[in-house]
């Protein structure tokens, strides 16, 4: 069922970073979702974040946690290809490892 859906093995890493942040978070659901987003942002080829926006929107992507969903969709222009930076004190709220991705 999911080998002809070319989305389905970005939802489920998608889901993997998701199951991450928001066990690093628990009760900071805001922290999560940033650094999701983040993570997505600096390790995350623009064309896969491009393809997962895309599925979301036109419906797909059904399978995705609540919580990378919500990531995508607050972050999306920051997502998107060419994509503004986030501010500087938005990184500074992710947790431990966020920063080296340069």
């Amino acid at each position: 069922m999911h080998d002809h859906d070319p989305t389905a093995q970005l939802v489920k890493m998608a889901n993997q970073i998701g199951s991450f942040f928001q066990a690093q978070s628990p009760d900071n659901a805001t922290m999560a979702t940033d650094a999701i987003a983040a993570h997505l942002k600096s390790f995350w080829a623009p064309s896969m974040r491009l393809q997962l926006i895309r599925a979301l929107e036109a419906g797909g992507a059904t399978h995705l946690m609540p919580v990378v969903a919500s990531a995508v969709r607050s972050h999306r222009a920051n997502l998107l290809p060419g994509g503004a930076v986030e501010p500087a004190d938005k990184k500074e709220q992710f947790p431990q490892g966020g920063g080296d991705a340069g």
